[in-house]
């Protein structure tokens, strides 16, 4: 910016007075302050959106860098899955399948089953549990049997004035 000394700031504002006057000096000096202000803040928005602007196209190359590394471990995933989908293909190309079956079902017969139970529902509702318990053990333990309304249960906890201090 402009270089300014204590003796040329001097000079300015004794010609400045001489001009304007004292009476119209405060007005100016305000003025001019105002518009220094203008421009401080111009300056500062015009940096913020720079930064902005760069900040921007350090995340599109970021983005670019990692959409590339993620497509280089794609194929490396998808030639890894070739590779053992052929060796395996390769290593179980000479077995039976009557062999494994065979053994399955020595296994089940051992067993003295042929098939696995079959799944059966616990049957539980949660409703017949909660109207299951007796009152006297909601009404000490505070389980909520009715609904209530958030100003009514305001009301229901303010503190009554007290009839001493009538």
């Amino acid at each position: 910016m402009i270089d300014l000394g204590i003796s040329k700031l001097a000079l300015i504002g004794a010609v400045a007075l001489i001009v304007i006057g004292p009476a119209k000096l405060p007005r100016v000096a305000r003025t001019v302050g105002t518009l220094l202000g203008k421009a401080q803040r111009y300056v500062a928005d015009v940096k913020a959106e720079v930064g902005r602007s760069m900040e921007l196209e350090e995340l599109k190359k970021m983005k670019e860098s990692v959409e590339t590394a993620a497509r280089d471990v794609e194929s490396s995933v998808a030639s890894g899955a070739g590779d053992f989908e052929k060796s395996w293909s390769e290593a179980t190309s000479g077995l039976d399948g009557s062999a494994f079956s065979s053994d399955t079902s020595e296994a089940l017969s051992r067993l003295g089953t042929d098939s696995f139970p079959s799944y059966k529902h616990p049957r539980k509702n949660w409703r017949i549990k909660q109207k299951a318990m007796p009152q006297w053990y909601k009404a000490r333990t505070g389980v909520r049997t009715r609904a209530q309304s958030g100003a009514a249960r305001v009301a229901r906890f303010r503190p009554r004035p007290s009839s001493a201090s009538r």
